[in-house]
């Protein structure tokens, strides 16, 4: 029998990003968690084919210096945990310190980095997780992080992917989540060098929900008034019940400003129409959820979705 000996860095960084990285829409959601987690008022992303042959999300948050630029591309890195008491109190999105390796040990990555006081800023390159040297950079304040060829050297993973339009699709839907959560972000998305998605920032929640949703819907959306229980904040939006569909996927649910998807609820919101609703149609609905982040365990789930 072999002897058990400790993996290398790199094959454990690339064994971390088959529980984290599933396609390029799970680099999309981990880069505009950062982006978000850093304070960003604008986020912009290209994908070119489906983000497999490229993605690039850049932010106008805090940045980082050349040290942490760097640190950030160790596993388990975090700014947002020091002790396992903070794990009971998770309000990043972001916060394993796991993601930023894993993406850059199967992909060539790319980061730049710079604070608002620093002069300059970094720039670190990686090839499926040898890291090169860091260089200075004359990058604008934030971060950008460019991924290209995703999966290049673990081409098991790479077949499992599916058309560059369906891949492309998934992005945009992880961008529209994230998108909804955060109205006082201005979102812009380019396909293949096309502006798809173009969100300004607001500061009514109602506008983000109307320019995403257009057309007679957008009028049509009827308030779900700030109530609260116990502790727990719920306000929202919902359509009529002509609106209806099959699917949940006009059902958005957002917990302490995270996406979640959880059947208890939406069965709630679909017994809150009942007697209105044809059998195997879904209302449409917009929630946020505010609670106390120590009864929340978003780290029961690997992409933290439930």
């Amino acid at each position: 029998m072999p002897t058990i000996e400790v993996m290398p860095e790199t094959l454990a960084s690339q064994v971390a990003a088959g529980e984290v990285i599933e396609r390029p829409a799970s680099v999309i959601k981990e880069l505009v968690e950062n982006a978000i987690d850093a304070g960003a008022r604008k986020i912009e992303i290209e994908i070119q084919r489906g983000g497999i042959a490229m993605l690039r999300v850049r932010d106008d948050g805090c940045g980082m210096s050349q040290q942490d630029t760097a640190k950030s591309l160790e596993r388990h890195a975090t700014s947002k945990l020091r002790t396992s008491d903070d794990l009971n109190g998770i309000a990043t999105l972001g916060f394993r310190g796991e993601a930023l390796p894993s993406i850059a040990s199967v992909s060539r990555f790319t980061m730049r980095s710079r604070e608002a006081d620093s002069a300059e800023g970094t720039e670190i390159r990686v090839n499926g997780g040898k890291m090169g040297e860091l260089r200075a950079s004359g990058c604008s304040v934030g971060t950008s992080i460019e991924v290209r060829d995703l999966f290049y050297n673990v081409p098991a993973r790479k077949k499992f992917l599916k058309a560059e339009s369906t891949e492309a699709a998934h992005i945009e839907h992880q961008i529209r989540l994230h998108a909804l959560c955060t109205p006082g972000i201005g979102w812009l998305l380019r396909k293949d060098g096309r502006v798809v998605l173009d969100l300004p920032a607001t500061s009514d929640r109602r506008v983000r929900i109307e320019a995403m949703s257009g057309g007679e819907s957008g009028k049509a959306l009827i308030e779900v008034p700030r109530h609260e229980y116990r502790g727990i904040v719920i306000e929202g939006a919902i359509l009529p019940v002509a609106f209806a569909r099959r699917g949940r996927k006009h059902q958005f649910v957002f917990l302490n400003g995270r996406p979640v998807e959880d059947h208890t609820i939406s069965r709630a919101i679909r017994e809150a129409f009942k007697g209105g609703l044809q059998e195997g149609l879904q209302p449409a609905a917009w929630l946020w959820i505010l609670m106390d982040p120590a009864l929340v365990d978003v780290n029961v789930h690997p992409a933290k979705r439930e």
